[in-house]
């Protein structure tokens, strides 16, 4: 769940959010679906106390694509991201939509990119990386007809009364969205025509344009030429050409007011730089207003531009802006001299002083080019701009070069092309291989997905694989200590592979490929054998004829091997080498991620088992025995857990639980239960508010995630048991006649779906009694229900059982589970037997709620602690004890005023009164008379403490009467 921020949205005055419904209807009837979304998700951000927030509309013709409209507060680069959004992807707004309700997801992972789309470049210090998202669906009549999202900090989920404000403001927005064309057929909206003479300058060249947003051509009127300044030729009818006459510095952000206004059905209006015919940059503004079909999508733009290089003198300086455009340039003068080269050629040419004097032709780093000086010539006489590719100097680089020819001679425009043209024979080459092997990839991929260990690897193979290119034979061998072991194989006897791992062909196979990380090919038995003879007899034992050894490489480190055999010889094309390679690929993944869930479930076991107790306390009133049986083989590890706590005054706690479902998680909240109640056991709460704070803990976990739990207080002076239960199976007790009993009523339910208070039940357990504490595990299954389970351990604790509780523990576990390798739960039982403090070990003294109480109370104490044997020093610092305690009730507190004395492997001493105040530690100055009693009995005690009854409180101090005083552990 989130933690809100702010004022609690509960808190917040209802006429604050109706304000903002009434500001919202007020909004002109005229405005546009963008005006309306953007009022929208203003009034939701805030409302919401949100990073920032963006609306989403459904693509008509493309149902799976929601589009963003508009955004309000988020970087850009974070709406770059979001800007399209497949409706089956498992984020906010497409799961508002696809399942029509409010959502809200912890985190926003960023989208899939969309196929098809421009390319948008990022900057990864402005996405944010960690956030929540709320979103709502936009209700039509035919259902969902977008989103409006909320950006929230991490985990900061609405409150009810904030969903239900946003869910009023989706109905508002649907409501007024017009979701039809913006303007009619073949009509340009009043906003694109040409501005007012004076607007933009006295002598401002316009013309208009169209653009197919569909087919992406684009059609420019003649007086459009005559505004921008660009060559009829040099126009082919295509967006990108346009797009190539855009200066670099200016062409990402006029690509992204476009999208822009592609996305909102709205508005571009830009200023920006167009390169001309002469070669020189020319400014122009251009307005263009989005055209959208019956349905709401946009299927044009339609606009103006005209000519505004008048307004910007100061711009025009050409060589400045040529020396750092990013692109290379460089002239020629009329004698074929290259003349001026910018920066960006000489980092592709080389230095100025190689490339400046001479022809183009004579430039070192187009030596390995042919025609240029007949391109050259070609250019300047027709009058006409020329464009071709040249290889670099070594053949491992390719330069664009486009001739554009000017009055006094020709201008070179050149661009590094290499990695697009390796990226397009990449392509070309994947494209041929693709659909040789899209089958066979796909039904390899869709097996080794299920593939869990690595026997279900080598039969993924062999299944999928071995068919489709007539093999018959496979083996699988993997790395143990950096030598081959074979880990499966399919089409090969038994004998075959004793015989095989007999020899050192297969470490010395396995390590030629992982060194070369190449497969080996052998196209038949007999040159194999040639170039191996000590090894024919092998051969001969296999009955194979040719085969190929892959390298297995996952994660960029070796694995392991496999061998793929043939019955025949055969010779293996280019595509069946390239297929085969590809396969070792999948196949070393596959087995990785067998390992690794192999070591996942060996390592989480291993944590379960050191969260549990590593030994069992012995304590003077329980001794105990316990025993935790994972779930099976197969099975990943589960919650279950008990613990022994030991109180104070002879008090011990008992708990157990079971975290439900299984996994790393599970047993990692095992571990926090276990030791938030070892914390809260040493504010000495009773049970039920034990259970109450555990249930808090639980309950922020995960709303999906739920545990039982038990936890039981044993007083060994009164006999006393009391517990309380969270969904958990009530206790077994064992009388010493045998009776055994399971005492309580019916269990409250598990931690995490049920609140406090919980019931507490009470039981008088008998010296030398037994109490058996467990969970569900033991006794249920699904051949046996609960209560029979119930029924038989009660027969195993009955009469007849065994003295010793680790035996007593064995024989329960192997009688009520005898095939633990076909469980899917966990199990845990802890037994312990009871015994009660001698009464002659306790003594009580009610004493005066007045001053002559401290008085008594060592009276008391030297008569017990002499009949009890302990020496003079002992009843010594026990009276100082006393008399502080006592003195510090009749000051402070109020009675009635109670001590008792308990004997055990220490002398405890505790004096109760009838107030709750806790006293605590103070520092005291030279100056105070009072407020040092309480150091001294912390630095008398070994041990001390505070710990509330039902009448008031009660403080004791603990002295160890041995040497080594008892351990905790």
């Amino acid at each position: 769940m989130g933690v809100t921020r702010g004022a609690d949205p509960a808190e917040r005055p209802e006429p604050v959010r109706a304000d903002r419904l009434h500001l919202l209807a007020a909004l002109d009837k005229d405005s546009t679906d963008s005006d309306v979304l953007t009022a929208a998700i203003q009034h939701a951000a805030v409302e919401l106390h949100g990073l920032g927030a963006m609306a989403y509309l459904r693509a008509r013709s493309k149902a799976w694509d929601l589009q963003l409209l508009a955004s309000v507060g988020l970087p850009q680069a974070f709406v770059q991201l979001w800007s399209n959004v497949f409706e089956g992807h498992p984020v906010a707004p497409a799961l508002a939509v696809r399942e029509g309700r409010a959502t809200y997801l912890p985190t926003a992972e960023a989208p899939e990119p969309m196929r098809g789309r421009r390319p948008v470049v990022l900057t990864t210090a402005a996405i944010l990386t960690a956030a929540g998202m709320a979103a709502v669906p936009l209700p039509g009549k035919e259902g969902p007809v977008g989103a409006l999202c909320v950006v929230t900090p991490p985990d900061d989920e609405p409150a009810p009364a904030q969903w239900a404000f946003l869910e009023e403001v989706a109905r508002w927005a649907a409501g007024r969205l017009r979701l039809s064309p913006l303007s009619p057929e073949g009509l340009a909206p009043p906003l694109l025509q040409r501005p007012e003479r004076g607007q933009e300058g006295e002598a401002a060249l316009a013309g208009t344009w169209r653009w197919d947003l569909r087919t992406g051509s684009l059609t420019v009127s003649e007086g459009a030429f005559d505004a921008i300044g660009v060559d009829r030729k040099h126009l082919d009818g295509r967006i990108e050409t346009w797009s190539s006459l855009i200066h670099p510095q200016d062409l990402p952000w006029v690509t992204e007011a476009g999208d822009r206004a592609i996305r909102t059905r709205g508005v571009q209006d830009c200023e920006y730089r167009v390169r001309r015919a002469d070669g020189t940059y020319g400014w122009v503004r251009t307005r263009g207003q989005v055209v959208t079909d019956e349905n709401g999508e946009p299927v044009r733009m339609d606009g103006t531009t005209w000519n505004t290089s008048e307004t910007h003198p100061a711009l025009e300086s050409v060589g400045r802006a040529l020396l750092h455009m990013s692109d290379g340039f460089l002239s020629m003068s009329g004698d074929w001299r290259i003349g001026f080269v910018n920066a960006a050629a000489e980092s592709l040419l080389g230095p100025s002083e190689d490339i400046v004097g001479r022809p183009l032709w004579e430039v070192p780093s187009l030596r390995n080019a042919t025609g240029v000086e007949d391109r050259c010539r070609a250019a300047v006489a027709e009058g006409e701009s020329q464009s071709f590719e040249a290889p670099g100097p070594e053949g491992d680089r390719w330069f664009h070069l486009r001739l554009v020819p000017v009055p006094d001679g020709l201008t070179v425009y050149v661009a590094d092309i290499t990695e697009e043209r390796r990226r397009e024979a990449e392509r070309k080459a994947a494209e041929r291989a693709a659909a040789e092997r899209a089958a066979l990839v796909g039904e390899l991929t869709r097996a080794l997905a299920e593939a869990v260990t690595a026997q279900d690897v080598v039969t993924a193979v062999a299944d999928s694989v071995l068919p489709a290119i007539g093999a018959s034979g496979l083996l699988v061998a993997d790395l143990e200590n950096e030598r081959p072991r074979i880990v499966g194989a399919v089409g090969h006897s038994r004998a075959f592979l004793d015989r095989l791992l007999g020899t050192r062909v297969v470490t010395a196979s396995t390590a030629e490929v992982l060194r070369t990380r190449e497969p080996m090919f052998t196209e038949s038995a007999a040159v194999f054998t040639a170039e191996h003879p000590k090894l024919a007899h092998l051969v001969a034992a296999g009955g194979k004829e040719a085969w190929v050894i892959l390298p297995l490489i996952a994660s960029g480190r070796p694995i392991g091997s496999s061998a793929i055999s043939f019955d025949h010889p055969r010779q293996f094309s280019e595509d069946e080498r390239t297929l085969l390679t590809a396969l070792s690929s999948l196949v070393a993944q596959a087995l990785e991620r067998a390992g690794l869930y192999d070591e996942a479930i060996t390592r989480a076991r291993e944590l379960q088992r050191a969260l549990l107790p590593r030994v069992l306390p012995s304590l003077p009133a329980l001794t105990a025995a316990a025993r935790y049986l994972p779930a099976g083989a197969d099975t990943e590890v589960g919650g279950d857990w008990y613990d022994i706590l030991p109180l104070s005054s002879e008090r011990v706690a008992l708990v157990v639980g079971d975290v439900m479902g299984h996994g790393m998680s599970e047993a990692a909240t095992m571990g926090r239960l276990r030791t938030a109640a070892r914390t809260l056991s040493e504010l000495e709460l009773p049970p039920e508010d034990i259970l109450a704070h555990l249930n808090d803990i639980v309950a922020e976990l995960s709303d999906e995630r739920f545990a039982t739990c038990l936890y039981g207080v044993y007083d060994s002076v009164t006999g006393r048991f009391s517990y309380a239960s969270a969904g958990h199976p009530p206790p077994a007790t064992a009388h010493p006649d045998g009776t055994v009993t399971y005492p309580g009523t019916l269990p409250n339910p598990p931690l995490g779906i049920a609140a406090p208070p919980y019931d507490t039940v009470e039981t008088h357990l008998p010296d030398g009694g037994l109490l058996a504490l467990f969970t569900d595990g033991l006794v249920e299954s699904r051949a046996r229900d609960i209560e029979a389970g119930m029924a038989q351990l009660a027969g195993l604790l009955g009469p007849g059982r065994p003295d010793d509780l680790d035996a007593l523990c064995d024989i329960v576990t192997a009688r009520l589970l005898p095939s633990r390798d076909r469980t899917s739960d966990d199990a845990a039982l802890l037994i312990a037997r009871t015994t009660r403090l001698p009464s002659e070990a306790v003594s009580d003294c009610p004493l005066p709620d007045d001053s002559t109480a401290a008085g008594e109370a060592r009276v008391h104490v030297r008569h017990q602690l002499r009949a009890w044997g302990l020496g003079p020093d002992v009843e010594m610092t026990t009276e100082l004890l006393v008399s502080e305690l006592v003195g510090n009730v009749v000051r402070h507190a109020k009675g009635p005023i109670g001590l008792r004395l308990l004997r055990s492997r220490s002398l405890i001493c505790e004096v109760s009164d009838g107030s709750l105040t806790t006293p605590h530690i103070r520092h005291t100055s030279t100056a105070d008379e009072g407020g040092r009693g309480l150091q001294l009995i912390a630095t008398m005690a070994d041990r001390w403490g505070t710990r509330y009854t039902g009448t008031g409180k009660c403080i004791w101090t603990e002295q160890f009467l041995t040497e080594t005083p008892p351990r905790t552990p």
